[in-house]
């Protein structure tokens, strides 16, 4: 296993065996660890006879909970930057990682509407004053240079450019091998500076959105890209902080409920870009549930053109998860999905390469989601440099991969390993099944099934090696493994 050493004593691989086959009467044991192991595999016995663990996990497939959409990433900018400044088998290399069958098998991604904090700078798609109907709307350059790379070639401002988001989202499609539409892609909605001084409503308002959001579609979809889905505004109550730092529109739950149903809802569904995009609200911090989803589904004429709630991981030691069952239990034909999170935001910014309790931080939330109602998570840039950007702002963080232009080679941090114990092992259409931890609080789990087939991911945050038996309680079968210390698992075994 090739590797590299950073600081920490750390260690940051850059293979990984896929996965095979489970043999008849055995168990797969995937490991990850602060000692450095990285995807670390082993065939473990299933047995009939009780088997009793300092901890002990039952999962049970008669009870089922919420159907998974996936696991991904962002093409910010500064991905498609960082990217952009890889040789052309380098980037390539970093796709697959993501993206392959020998990689960790994401299927969301996040596609800005023009620019956010993590650009070079500054822009939208039509700053002409009072142009409504979006007739002046045209991509930026940074559309072309940075949400993608390829072979395709389109004029921008007289200038050429390789297609960045088209190569990309099909790269993706050829990666994954899966059907076109299971690739689900979202969008956080547009970064605007509204500044004219004749809207004089919110109808006015909401269509200057509406025809914004539309002519994005028609412009990727005239270059063969086409979206699952898309949320209604990114961190919208951002827009009430007077010194915020970056691009933001407020939106209260009051006006984005009249906005759904006055422009988007109607006008969406009406339009052959648009009908079948899955419509999020919220988009932010769940400090703001239950109370956004009451607003939002409370009214009928509203609620009929919402399909789910978006939610970030930032302030979520203001409010446990627990208000995300809630939610679910008060409107549980809509669905919660995270939309984003990264670490390296507060306190110590930017990247720590080779930091493992940043690993620990992304699958304990994951975890915590998924035991939740959430249907799949997000993470923010996929890649950034060794500085944690570039980002207009220097709002600097830190990312699963770090890419090192000089030397043409990026990084897989812990993170990357803690997003594939859940994004390679938990297919899209599994089904969380209810799993019961006893024995210790630092160790979490979650569990789904797919196809008779049973996987569960744990952490151990524990600094000792802890003993675990998994117990099958339709087949009254068990898996008996010992975690090491400050670790991430992931088992599978299939109904016998």
């Amino acid at each position: 296993m090739l590797s590299k050493v950073f600081s920490y004593k750390l260690l940051v691989p850059v293979h990984f065996q896929p996965v095979t086959e489970i043999p008849s009467g055995k168990g797969i044991l995937y490991i990850s660890s602060i000692d450095g192991k990285r995807f670390e595999k082993s065939v473990i016995p299933i047995s009939t006879k009780a088997i009793s663990g300092d901890v002990n996990i039952v999962v049970d497939v008669r009870k089922m909970f919420q159907s998974i959409v996936g696991f991904g990433g962002a093409f910010t900018d500064s991905v498609g930057i960082n990217l952009n400044s890889l040789s052309e088998q380098t980037r390539r290399n970093l796709l697959e990682a993501y993206f392959s069958e020998n990689g960790i098998q994401y299927n969301l991604g996040r596609v800005p509407i023009a620019s956010t904090d993590f650009s070079t700078r500054e822009y939208s798609y039509a700053d002409k004053v009072d142009d409504f109907e979006m007739k002046s709307f045209s991509l930026a350059e940074d559309d072309y240079k940075y949400k993608g790379s390829g072979s395709l070639k389109e004029e921008v401002n007289g200038r050429y450019y390789r297609s960045y988001a088209v190569y990309l989202m099909k790269l993706v499609v050829y990666l994954c091998l899966l059907k076109k539409e299971v690739i689900s892609t979202y969008f956080t909605t547009a970064f605007i500076y509204v500044d004219s001084p004749n809207l004089k409503s919110l109808l006015e308002f909401s269509k200057r959105l509406f025809f914004n959001f539309l002519r994005f579609f028609e412009e990727y979809a005239k270059n063969g890209v086409l979206y699952w889905g898309m949320t209604l505004q990114n961190e919208p109550f951002t827009g009430v902080l007077p010194f915020y730092k970056w691009q933001t529109t407020l939106f209260t739950a009051q006006t984005q409920r009249d906005f759904v149903k006055v422009t988007i809802g109607p006008l969406f569904k009406g339009n052959n870009f648009t009908a079948h995009l899955k419509i999020m609200a919220l988009d932010d911090s769940r400090i703001f549930l239950p109370g956004w989803a009451d607003t939002i589904y409370g009214d009928p004429d509203a609620a009929k053109y919402v399909d789910g709630i978006g939610v970030h991981w930032y302030f979520n030691n203001f409010m446990p998860a627990k208000i995300l069952t809630v939610t679910h239990n008060r409107y549980p034909e809509k669905f919660i999905l995270a939309t984003e999170a990264c670490t390296g935001s507060l306190f110590v910014h930017g990247p720590i390469l080779g930091d493992w309790y940043r690993a620990e931080e992304y699958a304990e939330d994951i975890i915590m989601n998924l035991n939740n109602y959430v249907v799949g998570w997000t993470d923010w840039n996929m890649c950034l440099n060794e500085q944690g950007g570039p980002t207009w702002v220097n709002n600097f963080v830190d990312s699963p991969i770090i890419v090192n232009a000089t030397a043409d080679e990026f990084y897989k941090q812990p993170m990357f390993y803690a997003m594939g114990h859940f994004s390679k092992f938990i297919k899209s259409g599994a089904v969380r099944i209810d799993t019961k931890v006893v024995g210790s609080q630092k160790i979490l789990a979650t569990s789904v099934v797919y196809q008779g087939r049973r996987t569960v991911v744990l952490i151990n945050k524990k600094s000792t090696p802890t003993s675990v038996s998994v117990n099958d309680a339709l087949t009254k079968q068990y898996l008996h493994f010992t975690v090491a210390p400050h670790s991430i698992v992931t088992l599978l075994w299939d109904k016998q």
